[in-house]
């Protein structure tokens, strides 16, 4: 057995291949908030759509934890998103109580 086996060497901060970086990471959540606005679009009931409004406040709230490498251009994006989709749900709630 070898003495320096890689596999026994402590790993530097630098030496570690997580399985989602950085850029990554910011990606995902705004493709998720977005795949939810055009879920709440297309939801017909108002359940529905309270479902995939609070999904996008989770991707809104996650964007605010500090050292998780998340961009201030992508809280910027998922503001305008939550922002897109609050007007929204406003908006088809409003309709829906002239309709009664």
């Amino acid at each position: 057995m070898r003495d320096n086996y890689p596999s026994q060497l402590p790993l530097s901060e630098q030496d570690r291949h997580p399985a989602v970086s950085d850029t990554d990471i910011n990606k995902i959540l705004v493709n998720g908030a977005s795949i939810a606005v055009a879920k709440l679009r297309r939801a017909k009931t108002f359940d529905a759509r309270l479902y995939y409004y609070a999904e996008i406040g989770v991707y809104l709230e996650v964007s605010l934890s500090q050292g998780a490498g998340i961009t201030d251009e992508t809280r910027e994006q998922l503001e305008r998103l939550h922002k897109e989709a609050t007007h929204f749900h406003m908006q088809k709630s409003k309709n829906f109580k002239l309709e009664r």
